[in-house]
C-alpha cells in the first residue's frame, strides 16, 4: 500500500482520503483507527506487505537500521516509513530517545549498566541490547526519576 502525506497550512482540520480498488481488512483497520481519537496510542507499521497497527505497549524499541527505521516488539520486527524524528513527536512518555538512532519503551527495560567512555548499556525484556549516548543519557536519567 502506497501512503501518501501532504502537510497545508491552508486547512482547519487534518483529513485522510484512501483510493483502493478493494475493501481490506487493513483498510478497514485504518479507517477505524483515523476515525477514533482514543486509539492514538498505536503505530501503524509494515511487515512486508502486510500493515499492522501496534500499541504503543507491545513497542521495545525503534531504531534506525540501513537508513531504514525498524520497530521492534518481542517477537518481530517492522518496517515504518516515516523519520525517526516523525515517530518520535507521535510516542507518548513512556518512550524516550537514547541516541540519534534510537528510541526505547521505558517500561520494557531489563537493566542499564555503565560501559565505555561514559556511555550506558541498556538491555531490554526480549534481550535487545543497545548503549544510551552521553548527549541522552540526562534526558533518559530524567524520563526514569533517576
Amino acid at each position: 500500500m502506497k501512503v501518501d502525506l501532504f502537510f497545508s497550512r491552508d486547512i482547519s482540520e487534518p483529513h485522510a482520503e484512501i483510493h483502493t480498488n478493494e475493501l481490506t481488512d487493513n483498510i478497514h483497520q485504518a479507517i477505524a483507527l483515523l476515525e477514533d481519537d482514543s486509539k492514538m496510542d498505536m503505530l501503524a507499521v509494515k511487515k512486508g506487505k502486510d500493515i499492522s497497527f501496534l500499541d504503543f505497549d507491545e513497542i521495545f524499541m525503534i531504531r534506525v537500521e540501513d537508513k531504514q527505521v525498524i520497530v521492534y516488539t518481542q517477537e518481530d520486527k517492522y518496517s515504518i516509513k516515516k523519520a525517526l524524528y516523525q515517530v518520535e513527536e507521535s510516542l507518548n512518555p513512556s518512550f524516550v530517545r537514547i541516541s540519534k538512532t534510537t528510541i526505547v519503551n521505558i517500561k520494557k527495560i531489563d537493566r542499564v549498566a555503565p560501559s565505555l567512555r561514559g556511555m550506558m548499556f541498556i538491555m531490554l525484556k526480549n534481550g535487545l541490547k543497545d548503549n544510551i549516548s552521553r548527549k541522552y543519557l540526562p534526558e533518559f536519567k530524567k524520563a526514569l526519576d533517576l
